[in-house]
């Protein structure tokens, strides 16, 4: 069978002008399949969380109901960091996760999600669909017995929350922030302490002074955590996440024991709630962005020595990580060389009509 996504099938239907869009041909033999979901997210950041039940009602909808999958929030079902080895152990048939949590486990993992000043979310997305990196990509989480897929964007990060500010390099040294372990290990390069914190317990160490600072994802998903009353200094870019693309991990066994047309349709569907995500947060944080202001955040953008210095030490872990790793320095480069074509012609296009635009808001 050829490949055939199921929203064109609706749209044929639709325009042979049936009064009721049949259910597909293949629905009347295909098999009943249920499946369980376990995401790394709390049903409270919605924007995230629901890409995992964009996909269940995407796929129940184009398999009139056949296909069923449910889900789970993080510590449900799995630990919220445990969804990688879940599915890869079959715990689980399928997950929605961020795939830089896994750094511990595998750094390369890192490349399916965010890595220090890597790309924005149209390069990224470009690099993993017309790039060559899905590929790549595979290959790697062939040998966790996954097959993932791009499911969801968050658009760039904020750089998080701070009860002093960051004036120069030296106000980093001994700093207690709660980030991604990967940038943990750029920035304790220049002495920061990076803390492991899940996302409902960083308001209480921020209050109690346990850390000095965190970030989380942006301003929709960070107004709901209240950290403006305890760290007021809202620092931008988050130049570890240029964007995050959260993924759909599926069993590779499972997976391969679909149907054709059904695994057309997991792609179709990841596709689908990866658009809705991105759309949603390019939608809500310009909003709660301004709230935040109103109610005392005072947004700070990193001084230009501290990002240089970040970028620097963003090198040498980079350097470092591949020449222990062959498997690192192959995506690696491959990632790199396709973000050095890209950001001549973001600067051109994008950003000179961004730069302008921004200049005309009075």
């Amino acid at each position: 069978m050829q490949r055939r996504s199921f929203l064109k099938k609706a749209a044929l239907g639709a325009a042979a002008g049936s009064a009721t869009l049949a259910a597909p041909a293949f629905a009347q033999d295909s098999p009943v399949i249920q499946w369980r979901l376990a995401s790394s997210f709390p049903r409270s950041a919605d924007a995230i969380y629901s890409g995992g039940e964009h996909v269940a009602k995407y796929i129940s909808e184009a398999t009139d109901g056949k296909f069923q999958i449910r889900v789970f929030p993080g510590g449900e079902l799995l630990p919220a960091l445990g969804v990688l080895d879940g599915v890869q152990n079959g715990t689980v048939e399928c997950g929605h996760t961020a795939s830089y949590y896994y750094y511990g486990k595998n750094p390369t993992l890192c490349f399916d999600g965010a890595v220090p000043f890597g790309m924005n979310t149209r390069q990224m997305n470009a690099w993993v669909l017309q790039g060559g990196g899905l590929d790549l990509l595979r290959e790697v989480f062939n040998q966790y017995n996954i097959v993932n897929f791009p499911c969801g964007f968050t658009g760039c990060q904020m750089g998080g929350w701070f009860r002093k500010e960051v004036k120069t390099v030296q106000d980093l040294e001994g700093l207690k922030f709660r980030t991604a372990a990967f940038a943990g290990a750029v920035l304790m390069k220049l002495g920061v302490v990076p803390q492991q914190i899940a996302g409902g317990d960083i308001y209480p160490s921020l209050e109690k002074g346990t850390i000095d600072a965190a970030e989380w994802i942006g301003p929709y998903d960070d107004e709901k955590l209240g950290f403006h009353r305890v760290a007021p200094y809202y620092y931008f870019p988050g130049w570890w996440e240029g964007t995050l693309q959260v993924s759909l991990y599926v069993n590779k066994n499972k997976f391969e024991g679909l149907p054709k047309h059904y695994q057309d349709i997991v792609t179709d569907a990841a596709a689908r709630a990866t658009s809705v995500m991105l759309a949603t947060y390019d939608a809500e944080n310009p909003k709660s962005l301004k709230r935040l202001v109103a109610e005392g955040a005072k947004l700070r953008v990193f001084p230009k020595p501290v990002m240089d210095a970040c970028f620097k030490a963003s090198e040498e872990t980079y350097a470092e990580l591949s020449a222990k790793d062959p498997g690192f320095k192959k995506v690696y480069d491959h990632y790199k060389a396709f973000l050095d074509q890209e950001i001549p012609w973001f600067r051109i296009a994008e950003g000179s009509f961004d730069q302008y635009m921004a200049s005309m808001i009075k």
